[in-house]
């Protein structure tokens, strides 16, 4: 059986494709590209009882990476976002992650965790494999869950 359910949402002003993967067993989640909607997604993964335990960042552009902060201060327990280590520039300078260019003063994100092309991730009872996907911006990348059949691709 698939225990991999998946949610999507388009959140933010440029209609970004969110998505959690939950694990229908114990109703972990990660949570791939918050958007710019931390808030509406925290409701969402309460209303669902679902327990986030990783956001995970196709790339760092403000549609994507937006709302990483609102989602991670919504919750006690800290959850750790990951993103690949060529995209650290790009979700740290504002002129890089296109937030300078709607007037945005609060560009600047983070992740706690930077990956490794085919690092093997194991989250919310899945096995992750990242792929690096450079080429939107120069630290893209997929996630691909292969016992589950499925790729979150970002803007690749």
């Amino acid at each position: 059986m698939n225990k991999l359910q998946v949610q999507q949402y388009i959140v933010g002003p440029v209609q970004t494709n969110c998505y959690f993967g939950i694990n229908q067993e114990s109703g972990e989640a990660f949570v791939v590209d918050p958007g710019d909607a931390g808030q509406k997604l925290a409701e969402r993964l309460r209303a669902g009882s679902y327990r986030p335990v990783a956001i995970l960042l196709t790339h760092g552009h403000f549609d994507h990476a937006g709302g990483v902060e609102d989602l991670c201060g919504a919750f006690e327990e800290k959850i750790p976002v990951y993103a690949y280590e060529e995209e650290r520039d790009t979700l740290e300078r504002p002129s890089r992650n296109l937030s300078a260019a709607l007037g945005r003063t609060s560009g600047h994100y983070r992740a706690d965790i930077y990956l490794k092309d085919k690092q093997e991730l194991q989250l919310a009872g899945f096995s992750i494999q990242v792929l690096f996907t450079p080429g939107h911006t120069p630290g893209s990348c997929c996630f691909y869950l292969p016992d589950e059949g499925a790729l979150f691709s970002g803007d690749t």
